[in-house]
């Protein structure tokens, strides 16, 4: 019964077959191993986009660190909401990378429109006095579960084109948001506005890689130069490599996200029979809940994993609604699904 984290979760065999292959002989390093060429060729073609710039690194955050840093200048801010995960879980390694601040878009876990372009007209206002504009970053699946509709990211995407601003997608649930709103990666990236994304792998079934993206090839050379002067170039490049092939062989990263959402609906539809409340809708993968302390005690005794939000299980009072976190990746199985529900 372990909801900690899609991170906690093991990888998948097809994932681990594919580094026992990829260890036989030799191969160049560095990113010019032949696996890499077929990575390249796959990503583009499943974003529909054959003259993109695609790099592998090992981690989320230097995924959306590095990109960002290559889209922005040390003097501009970066505009998200509070709740991105660039602001909330990433020990300032956007502005360490880059040299830019971030400025946070007032309002919940989602940006408007409309706050998104009050938040970019304050800024270029004191000359050199104040920090420049710079990219937007929009985290998707958003740190509390929901995902931004299509429709959503074209209006935030024509807000900073408004202003001719690069716009970041951190897809670190990519493929979770993906297969929510049915659509394909081209129109939730580029078809809807954005110059780059962070293209997650490691939250659904790889032992760690994440893809960077960027639609303007123009970017490449000097994403490069940042992720070797960063520390972020691997010389063994080709483990990377094997894990992102097998991800994106027989539609494996699709499957993986399919079933992490499914794990998640279900345990949703009975969190709903057992009367908890939701703090926000789920749609892809996490859960944030509400039910009795007792309940939460109960599940804590019998070994269930799980993160309580803003609350603590000391307290007398049984019956007080204690808030949680739950997320569910693809390898969760219906019957522990089953007897965490069957402790309320």
């Amino acid at each position: 019964m372990y909801f900690a984290s899609d991170n906690s979760g093991p990888v998948h065999p097809q994932v681990l077959d594919a580094l026992a292959r990829a260890n036989d002989g030799y191969q160049m390093a560095y990113g010019a191993d032949t696996l890499m060429n077929d990575v390249r060729d796959k990503i583009r073609g499943l974003f529909e986009a054959p003259g993109a710039a695609v790099y592998l690194v090992a981690t989320g955050t230097a995924a959306n660190s590095l990109a960002l840093a290559t889209l922005s200048e040390p003097w501009q801010t970066i505009f998200c909401s509070p709740m991105a995960h660039i602001h909330e879980d990433e020990c300032n390694a956007p502005e360490f990378y880059s040299g830019a601040k971030l400025t946070l878009v007032p309002g919940g876990e989602k940006m408007t429109p409309q706050a998104l372009r009050q938040a970019i007209a304050g800024e270029e206002t004191r000359g050199v006095h104040g920090p420049q504009r710079g990219p937007v970053s929009i985290t998707q699946v958003t740190e509390r579960g929901t995902v931004y509709s299509l429709d959503e990211l074209r209006a935030l995407c024509t807000v900073a084109k408004g202003y001719n601003l690069p716009v970041h997608l951190d897809g670190a649930r990519f493929t979770n948001a993906l297969v929510a709103l049915d659509c394909t990666p081209a129109e939730m990236t580029w078809k809807a506005g954005v110059d780059a994304v962070s293209f997650g792998g490691t939250k659904n079934g790889l032992m760690g890689v994440e893809a960077v993206v960027f639609f303007d090839e123009s970017k490449a050379w000097e994403f490069e130069l940042r992720r070797k002067r960063g520390a972020h170039l691997f010389s063994k490049h080709r483990y990377l490599s094997a894990q992102m092939e097998a991800y994106l062989s027989d539609d494996l990263w699709l499957t993986s996200a399919r079933q992490a959402n499914a794990n998640c609906a279900r345990l949703t539809e009975g969190l709903r029979a057992a009367g908890a409340s939701f703090l926000h809708e789920p749609q892809a993968n996490m859960i944030f809940a509400s039910f009795p302390r007792g309940v939460h005690k109960a599940l804590h005794q019998a070994g269930a994993v799980y993160h309580l939000w803003g609350a603590t299980l000391e307290g007398e009072d049984d019956e007080e609604m204690l808030a949680c976190r739950l997320v569910c990746d693809w390898a969760i199985s219906n019957e522990q699904i089953d007897a965490f529900l069957a402790l309320f």
